[in-house]
């Protein structure tokens, strides 16, 4: 079709990832981002299947592989700091290709790649959606800053706790799917034993993560069952990860410590499913985890938005925007229906509950056959790399 105007709300993975394929087929590209500057606080992530090869069809991957971190070996030992396992990566993903990045690392280099054309507004939010695209119209929205912008599509990128999916297709609580955990990710000024690249200290109900950034910084990722469900205020968040690591490793305490003491910042979520039976409502269309979150069990959310915004760019590339949102859907949700049942049926192994479930998991990484288990982990990463072909 012949291009158009797009507006999309969120400037994160599946955002820049919308503006580079859409940007490239034609159309003209605003972006608009509530928050001041790109996110900060990304936890560790891995990039592989359809996300590694759109990043390397959008020519990314020199610059994403300077980036990457040489993640080995997780070491998982108890709350008494015996060792449990050792898992060497290589054993389970094999010949795939893997790189594993920060989250915020991604989301910078996809706005670098981008054209000089995409505006990027940040500080800047859609407050209003009128869409009159079924009358031969555009969708009109209302900006925070009092502006109004007409455009033939908006996109929706703006994360698991979407404004754009509220204003359009309802609240959250008819979307999101919390799955019993939450999970916080932060870094610090620290350094773990030589030797050691990929720290676990597990116990039941909670898993404090630890990835060495430099020899003298660490990412860590603690993820735990919960009862409760909802956005934490900031202020609560360090004293909510310590009763949580109340009974964990010293190790975990003294670094929640340098943390706080550093007046860091703490990224504290759920870890949510989002599920809709339609991620478009005429010409307004949901992208990323705004549509589908995937969650960190899956390990491919990132991936999956940036193989989303590509399926998207060539769907409107081949047809009208009405035919493109049918077919880019068709396409994508049988690969995302796939992911979000395996991270129901992962949770449980991932975080154990009882301390029963915590000594069975224990023994089924020691004693597995590697085999089994590397068929297992990768799996999900075989099965998806097929769909972007």
């Amino acid at each position: 079709m012949k291009p158009g105007r797009v507006l999309i709300s969120g400037a994160g993975v599946a955002g820049l990832s919308a503006a580079f394929w859409l940007s490239r087929a034609g159309w003209s590209v605003r972006v608009v981002e509530a928050a001041p500057d790109l996110r900060r606080g990304g936890y560790m992530m891995g990039l592989s299947g359809p996300g590694y090869e759109t990043a390397r069809r959008m020519g990314l991957l020199p610059k994403l592989e300077a980036r990457a971190f040489a993640v080995e070996e997780n070491v998982y030992r108890d709350r008494r700091g015996r060792e449990i396992a050792r898992l060497r990566y290589r054993d389970f993903i094999r010949d795939l290709p893997y790189l594993a990045l920060l989250r915020t690392d991604l989301v910078r280099e996809l706005r670098d790649v981008l054209v000089p054309d995409v505006s990027i507004a940040f500080e800047t939010r859609i407050e209003r959606i009128e869409d009159r695209s079924p009358d031969g119209g555009t969708v009109r929205a209302t900006l925070s800053d009092g502006s109004a912008v007409e455009a033939d599509l908006v996109i929706g990128a703006d994360g698991l706790r979407s404004a754009t999916r509220r204003l359009v297709f309802g609240p959250d609580e008819a979307f999101l799917r919390p799955l019993g955990y939450r999970f916080a990710v932060y870094d610090v000024e620290a350094a773990l034993e030589p030797g050691v690249d990929f720290l676990s200290y597990v116990e039941p109900g909670h898993m404090a993560e630890y990835y060495r950034l430099s020899p003298t910084r660490v990412a860590a990722l603690h993820v735990w069952r919960s009862v409760g469900s909802g956005p934490v205020e900031p202020s609560r968040r360090w004293s909510l990860l310590r009763d949580v690591s109340r009974a964990s490793h010293p190790f975990v305490g003294r670094h929640l410590d340098l943390a706080e003491a550093a007046g860091l910042d703490c990224v504290l979520d759920d870890l949510v499913l989002a599920e809709a039976d339609s991620w478009s409502r005429g010409r307004v269309l949901l992208l990323g985890d705004a549509a589908h979150s995937l969650t960190l069990v899956s390990g491919q959310g990132a991936g999956m938005a940036m193989a989303s915004a590509e399926r998207l760019g060539r769907a409107l590339e081949a047809g009208s925007i009405e035919a493109a949102l049918r077919r880019h859907e068709a396409e994508l949700r049988p690969a995302i229906a796939r992911l979000q049942g395996r991270a129901r049926r992962s949770a449980a192994m991932f975080i154990p509950a009882s301390p029963l479930a915590f000594r069975l998991r224990n023994a089924a990484i020691r004693h597995m056959p590697r085999r089994w288990l590397a068929r297992y982990l990768s799996s999900a990463i075989r099965e998806e790399a097929m769909m972007a072909q």
